[in-house]
């Protein structure tokens, strides 16, 4: 069931962090001192191979269209954009906001909203008739009383199990697994194999791996229960999911530094497993120099993390409005690209996702992207953790904090002392 999670939060400002944005230093200025274009600053944490080329496809598109401004790529990499956030909460605090910011849709943007930092962009969803071609329940996630916050250009799927199918014949594992018992049994046979069993990136890696986990073993409607004010974390089905998760975290192979290496491991058959986001998609299918060239269904296979099938735990990207964004005409600019048919069909194939907008062109959406489609239109829903859905930053700050002390310490009980102790003092 379609379920919509409502957070009233306001967002957390970290400290300036000395981070420098991939498109430059801060010369951002009115006209760039040459043709006279106006930049515009476009905020996100899109640098790496897949999301990169998906930002391009669509800056093409921008620029070709705006010829008075100039695309200004202020991303920000590393941590599943939790270093990006960081530092955009310092520039926000300082009264210095990005002409226009990355933020997911769900608790994690609701958070901006509630703390007054972005305009309501109605007028755009009137004058381009989005409420007509985006699902409600995604217009919800973005809405507080009425008005609408940002323009979500994709939908990304947590829960997926990547897998290399040469890895899974010699270790005698002959499907993907369907279960969180199967997937231990297969981990334990490759194991004894040589390979690395799961691949794992940085930290927050661990947290996406927790949430489809916690899926699998909870079950959907359970999953769900965590994030509402009946929630029970201390129960002993979530020490069962925990345990599980430190099972499963047993047979991690050395953490790599993003989930970029993680998954090459198993693109290149050195580990057998990979639990990620359907961007890790456009990294494999991509051609070099922005991907990997591999081929689906020989050089890596996918399926549902196990236990989760017929759930799609879905997380979007949207670009905002920030109040007194320095070129507001070349934000309203960006964000018309982002939401356009064309915009989203540029970006999505490349980056590993599929369309917020409904009446996209289906066949542009090959291979996982087609099976992706099909199984957003069917499945229940459930919301990312660490991507931003289901609580706000500071629960998942709470939530990251807590998955790096269980990694050292492994205590399954302090663990879960910790993660009810950030449920009840989440403010949701």
């Amino acid at each position: 069931m379609r379920r919509r999670w409502l957070a009233a939060v306001a967002v957390s400002m970290a400290g300036l962090l000395t981070l420098t944005a991939c498109g430059g230093g801060d010369d951002k200025a009115a006209g760039d001192g040459k043709s006279g274009q106006k930049k515009v600053e476009v905020f996100s944490w899109w640098t790496g191979p897949g999301e990169a080329d998906g930002l391009k496809a669509m800056r093409e598109i921008f620029e070709k269209d705006n010829s008075g401004f100039t695309f200004y790529d202020a991303a920000v990499a590393g941590g599943s954009g939790d270093q990006a956030r960081a530092l955009l909460a310092s520039k926000l605090q300082a009264n210095q906001p990005p002409d226009t910011f990355q933020g997911h849709a769900g608790a994690e943007l609701q958070g901006y909203i509630k703390a007054g930092k972005l305009e309501p962009l109605n007028f755009l969803y009137d004058e381009l008739k989005l409420k007509d071609v985006l699902p409600q329940e995604l217009i919800d996630q973005i809405s507080v009383q009425g008005q609408v916050y940002s323009v979500p250009v994709n939908i990304h799927r947590s829960n997926i199990l990547w897998f290399n199918p040469s890895v899974l014949k010699e270790a005698g594992v002959s499907a993907a697994p369907a279960t969180i018992d199967e997937f231990i049994a297969d981990l334990d046979k490759v194991k004894k194999t040589g390979k690395i069993p799961l691949s794992i990136g940085s930290q927050w890696t661990a947290v996406h791996l927790l949430e489809s986990v916690l899926l699998g073993s909870l079950g959907t409607d359970a999953y769900n229960q965590l994030w509402t004010a009946n929630a029970d974390w201390s129960g002993a089905n979530v020490t069962k999911a925990l345990e599980n998760f430190k099972t499963i975290l047993s047979y991690a192979g050395t953490p790599q530094e993003d989930w970029q290496p993680a998954a090459k491991q198993v693109a290149d058959g050195a580990a057998a497993f990979n639990i990620m986001g359907d961007w890790a998609y456009g990294y494999f299918h991509n051609p070099a120099p922005g991907g990997l060239g591999k081929t689906s269904k020989t050089d890596f296979d996918w399926a549902a993390s196990p236990g989760t099938d017929g759930t799609f735990m879905w997380l979007s990207d949207s670009f905002t409005l920030p109040k007194g964004a320095p070129n507001r005409d070349g934000a309203v600019a960006w964000l018309k690209v982002a939401a356009s048919k064309e915009g989203q069909d540029a970006f999505n194939p490349k980056k590993g996702s599929i369309p917020a907008r409904k009446d996209a062109d289906k066949s542009l959406y090959q291979d996982y992207l087609a099976w992706d489609l099909e199984q957003w239109s069917n499945d229940k829903l459930a919301g990312s953790i660490q991507h931003g859905v289901v609580a706000n930053d500071a629960w998942r700050a709470a939530i990251n904090d807590a998955v790096g002390l269980f990694q050292q310490d492994h205590d399954v009980a302090k663990f879960q002392q910790a993660l009810a102790a950030a449920a009840k003092n989440s403010g949701q």
